[in-house]
């Protein structure tokens, strides 16, 4: 009887002590398949972060590429004397292509049509996003392709110097464009600037573009005199000057007038320069010389960038 007792006890307790193995066992099971889930659900999240993650990476380095483009100015030479690019052509004149700026602007337009336009295919420039031209001065070799221009592209801004002749301002203006006479230094866009007509004989004006290493200043032919232009330009600006590019027309200067040039735009803080069209060979080898790692060889085809002011 007691024997029987004491092993119904047992039983009972080994039915209880089974009891709680099986509920222990149920719960570390259950312990388990919630862990197997936590683990599955941090992996989930883990994945969707790093998605996240790298889209946000590409979102900020579109930012980034965008921001840049749209703070770089690029400079294109389009017609000159000199070759820079294989496949574009070349011949006495002077053209620029200036992007990233506020507008798209073509500073002069070369001597034939035909070639200009070779280099713009060749060059891959789209004209319809040209919205202003700049004519330096009245002659051929810097307006020759500008109304062939104008039947590519309408109601455009052409800014010529005030002494243009008003039967050149007419064809501009039967072109469907907009002929602005510059007498005065002027804002053309934002950080663009024109000299405003200079000289007395043959009267011209240049660009400036105010970047964020100091002043571009890009010349059609100098007649004014290329250091009379520099120092217009740091007085309508007030900065230094980072590059001069374009003609300097020194064809005809001794070896003497060239170096004191050189002395000069030193003394004007002239970091860069860079030779072309109307220099000649005499005197861009003098400046060459002179300006070493600092002197920008020119040509068709040539482009610089510059950073704008508009960047942090």
């Amino acid at each position: 009887m007691v024997i029987c007792f004491l092993f119904s006890i047992q039983i009972i307790g080994l039915a209880q002590f089974t009891e709680v193995i099986k509920i222990n066992y149920n719960n570390y099971l259950l312990f388990v398949e919630l862990n197997k889930k936590t683990i599955k659900m941090k992996k989930t999240f883990n994945y969707y972060c790093k998605i996240i993650t790298v889209f946000l990476l590409l979102f900020t380095f579109e930012i980034s590429v965008y921001t840049q483009e749209k703070s770089q100015i690029k400079t294109t030479v389009l017609y000159d004397n000199y070759l820079f690019t294989e496949g574009t052509r070349t011949d006495w004149g002077f053209s620029c292509l200036i992007e990233g700026t506020e507008k798209t602007i073509m500073f002069d337009t070369g001597t034939k049509s035909k070639i200009l336009f070779h280099n713009i295919d060749e060059l891959k420039v789209d004209l319809a996003k040209v919205e202003q031209i700049v004519i330096s001065h009245n002659h051929g070799d810097h307006t020759g392709g500008l109304f062939s221009i104008l039947q590519d592209i309408h109601e455009i801004s052409v800014y010529l110097p005030v002494s243009f002749p008003d039967r050149f301002i007419k064809k501009v203006e039967d072109a469907n464009s907009q002929a602005i006479r510059v007498d005065e230094p002027v804002e053309i866009c934002k950080n663009v600037y024109l000299t405003g007509e200079m000289g007395i004989q043959i009267r011209e004006q240049s660009l400036i573009l105010d970047t964020k290493k100091g002043l571009v200043i890009i010349t059609g032919c100098s007649h004014q005199g290329i250091v009379n232009i520099v120092k217009k330009a740091k007085e309508i600006v007030k900065k230094d000057v980072y590059l001069v590019f374009g003609g300097f027309h020194l064809l005809r200067h001794s070896e003497n007038e060239v170096n004191n040039i050189i002395k000069q735009f030193r003394v004007l803080g002239v970091q860069k320069v860079g030779a072309t069209h109307c220099t000649g060979d005499k005197a861009i080898q003098l400046i060459k010389d002179a300006y070493g790692e600092d002197y920008v060889i020119m040509g068709t085809g040539k482009t610089l960038f510059f950073t704008s002011t508009d960047t942090e």
